[in-house]
């Protein structure tokens, strides 16, 4: 009987079990009233029978012309849609009304969704405005350094041979700067947008990562840093993967490494078989660190941890994302392990050699 209840309890009901409950309550206890004045049992089952018929279609009536239809068109409103006449036929002779019960699970679910939409919309909003912003300081830095040495030739700095051709070169290294920044620009949009082809082949990370520190070496020379491969991890390793693209993700950290280390440090790259099918390859400085509210942004785009410090330093502040694209363009991952003042790790996986 506990059991009988509980499942009556938990019951979803439709119009016709609302409107026949609704009927029986009315009925009952009207019927034994007449039972009770005039104790006559036809009088009494006559009594219940018309009140609970004529109580139970009024009251179905009433819900499905009144209350269902304002549940239809909280649905019309929900999926936005308009059923053909052959569906409206369906939806309301043939396709078992929904509870109450249902209809507030998919009211609730809808609301959910539409939340859950809304907020990710004013993440992205968030995101685009910040991106905006960078990119208009990124443009505007090195484009009123080039207006400005432009404006002082022009008015008569052309003619001062002691200053004309410093002008000139500081005039050039920012459109350089802007040309880089461009690149990189389309470089992401081009990464993004799935349009960038991977030249996939096999070949030794550990030769490429000496490549990158030997173009690198000047710029290490000036902090007097050495880069090095970790010990126990010089056998060579065969990686399946774009190598130009790799390259520049080599030369984007130990680039990296190098700005943020400091002088006579150490910048150590590791190399690691990690399952028979990938290689994890992981680029370590001993540098100043990064905070740990920093670490989940510092592959978006424009992101510094230091704006005074990066913009210093150079760079389009596209470097990390453009790293985590072309990684997961190879369908692999990227990660950042970094402590305050003890320094920063960096790195990726690679499967291995197909053959």
């Amino acid at each position: 009987m506990a059991h009988h209840l509980e499942m009556l309890s938990r019951k979803n009901f439709s119009p016709q079990h609302l409107a026949a409950l609704t009927a029986l309550a009315l009925s009952v206890p009207i019927s034994l009233g007449f039972f009770i004045f005039k104790p006559l049992w036809w009088i009494a089952l006559f009594a219940f029978t018309v009140i609970f018929l004529g109580s139970y279609a009024l009251i179905l009536y009433t819900l499905q012309n009144f209350i269902y239809r304002k549940i239809k068109l909280i649905y019309k409103l929900i999926y936005q849609t308009k059923a053909t006449k052959r569906e409206e036929f369906y939806y309301k002779n043939i396709l078992p009304q929904k509870s109450i019960d249902e209809v507030r699970e998919d009211v609730e679910t809808w609301a959910m969704q539409r939340k859950a939409e809304i907020d990710v919309l004013i993440q992205n909003e968030a995101f685009r405005k910040e991106f905006l912003q960078n990119l208009s300081h990124e443009l505007k830095t090195p484009i009123f350094a080039i207006q400005g040495y432009v404006d002082t030739l022009l008015g008569g700095a052309l003619h001062n041979e002691t200053v004309n051709t410093k002008f000139l070169q500081s005039a050039s290294r920012n459109v350089d700067r802007l040309v880089n920044l461009i690149d990189d620009l389309d470089e992401i949009s081009r990464l993004e947008s799935g349009q960038l082809k991977l030249n996939k082949k096999n070949f030794i990370i550990q030769e490429q990562l000496k490549d990158v520190y030997d173009s690198l070496f000047l710029k290490a020379k000036e902090k007097n840093i050495r880069c090095i491969i970790k010990k126990g991890c010089e056998f060579p390793l065969t990686v399946y993967a774009d190598k130009e693209k790799i390259k520049q993700v080599l030369i984007n950290l130990v680039d990296n490494a190098i700005k943020y280390s400091n002088q006579n440090d150490v910048i150590e790259a590791s190399v690691y078989n990690v399952d028979g099918k990938n290689v994890l390859i992981e680029i370590s400085d001993e540098g100043v660190g990064i905070p740990d509210e920093h670490l989940p942004r510092i592959f978006e785009r424009f992101y510094r941890t230091d704006l005074a410090r990066s913009r210093k330093e150079g760079g389009s502040g596209l470097g990390l994302s453009i790293c985590k694209h072309i990684i997961e363009a190879h369908r692999q991952t990227i990660h950042v392990r970094s402590k305050i003042d003890v320094g920063t790790t960096i790195g990726f996986t690679l499967p291995m050699k197909e053959d």
